[in-house]
């Protein structure tokens, strides 16, 4: 059942019976994502759930438990043999969806990173010195005093953090104080939510600057699936139903700030390691020095998946005439301007760069010819469809791009294949500038 789910919302699914089957599954395909069955009274799925957490190779991978029953005592148990996720038989379809959809995106975003700070070890950037973290800061965010008293003393008998209480409105003030909460614990159980605008809330947190980073844990009511899915879908990290235990809600809260916590040291190891070495000064994009250690990582990973590595060279059509009619101040403001829509434009996960002059480097892990040839269409056109500003004075100007494009097909181990996929690049770029620019296109093998 949960095969024939999951095919039908285009995920490519491998099914088994055995922990056996399983494990050799795993190590031949690494998922993205792992539903496993712990009703199953012939196996134990709870040994095979701590096997994978401690495992190097799997630990990474995300664990929805499926098949537990309605209890908090038993969601706590699968919780702690290092399930991501518990979802009670029967298994609500669109709360499921949800969930693999934001853990899905939790993983992009840990690849991401993990994947950068790699890179910036490889440029002889030592990794942050361990620092005591000290006592993480809770806000709860309720309505109707009672319930974020109990939320409080279910977080207090778990936990050993500065926990405040808030009403709703008051985490949105945008004062700089807000930036310093890990976590927010929503109430959002004993309110209607879309009526009370917790939808909002929800959204509004993840959408700012001073709170976008802080991760959101939503109590719902345990009768309303629907409900949950949304919350996850507009943003939350987790939601726990209100009829859970202490021990469950604080295990939950204990994994949230701990990865943000992670979170957090990753992107200050990119921040303070890299920025004044790898950044291009004037885009703020990284450089070629980033690039070719972290390609050579993407490629990697790419032959290790299976999965292709697209790679885009972008050049301004006529860029000199831009310095020499404008002046350089306002090519400058082109190349700004153009780095921030290819930024804006794209992934997380995919490499955005600025190799030099006017040409750019965009590398797309997991992308298939047919997607390449969306993305390169679609940004060629972004370009091409709104003129730029170059500042009082001037007149809005119209800039076009030349995109060459090569996707990898199955590499082969050393760094030898990332320079010929670049160089495809390379040629595919010269034959859209030779064929009139304006255009994408792509190398003859990926063609």
């Amino acid at each position: 059942m949960l095969k024939v789910k999951m095919l039908a919302a285009q995920f490519a699914v491998d099914t088994c019976e055995s922990k056996a089957e399983a494990i050799m599954l795993i190590e031949r395909n690494r998922p993205d994502l792992i539903l496993l069955n712990l009703s199953d009274a012939t196996h134990d799925q709870h040994s095979l759930c701590r096997d994978l957490r401690r495992s190097t190779v799997t630990k990474s991978i995300a664990i929805i438990a499926v098949g537990v029953a309605d209890t908090s005592r038993a969601r706590f148990a699968a919780l702690d043999a290092g399930a991501d996720d518990v979802l009670p038989h029967p298994v609500n379809d669109v709360l499921l969806l949800a969930r693999i959809r934001s853990l899905l995106r939790v993983r992009s975003t840990s690849q991401e990173l993990m994947l950068r700070e790699t890179t910036s070890r490889a440029l002889g950037f030592e990794e942050n010195k361990a620092v005591f973290d000290g006592a993480a800061r809770l806000a709860i965010l309720s309505q109707e005093s009672r319930a974020a008293s109990l939320l409080k003393s279910s977080l207090n008998a778990g936990l050993r953090n500065a926990i405040q209480v808030l009403h709703p409105n008051d985490a949105l003030l945008g004062d700089d104080g807000s930036a310093a909460y890990d976590l927010f614990v929503i109430n959002a159980a004993t309110t209607e939510a879309g009526a009370s605008g917790l939808f909002g809330l929800v959204s509004d947190l993840r959408a700012r600057n001073q709170t976008r980073l802080a991760m959101q844990l939503v109590v719902v009511p345990p009768e309303a699936p629907e409900v949950a899915a949304m919350f996850l879908d507009l943003g939350a990290d987790d939601v726990v139903p209100s009829t859970s235990s202490p021990d469950e809600i604080s295990m939950r809260a204990t994994r949230l700030i701990a990865r943000k916590r992670q979170h957090d040291k990753l992107r200050d190891t990119v921040r303070n390691g890299l920025n004044a070495a790898v950044t291009d000064p004037l885009t703020g994009l990284f450089n070629r020095r980033y690039v070719e250690p972290h390609l050579a990582r993407l490629a990697e990973d790419s032959r290790k998946s299976g999965r292709e590595l697209a790679v885009m060279m972008i050049d301004i059509d006529h860029f000199k005439s831009v310095n020499d009619t404008h002046g350089h101040a306002a090519g400058d403001t082109v190349l700004i301007a153009l780095a921030n829509r290819l930024r804006e434009n794209l992934r997380a996960i995919d490499l955005v760069a600025r190799m030099g002059g006017e040409e750019f480097l965009v590398a797309m892990p997991g992308t298939s010819v047919a997607d390449a040839r969306m993305a390169a269409a679609r940004l060629c056109e972004l370009v091409h469809a709104t003129p730029f500003n170059l500042g009082e004075g001037l007149p809005m100007l119209k800039v076009t791009v030349s995109v060459g494009v090569a996707v990898s097909g199955k590499l082969n181990a050393g760094s030898s294949a990332i320079t010929k996929i670049c160089d495809r690049a390379d040629k595919a770029l010269y034959a859209a500038k030779s064929a009139g620019r304006d255009q994408v296109a792509f190398s003859k093998s990926a063609a």
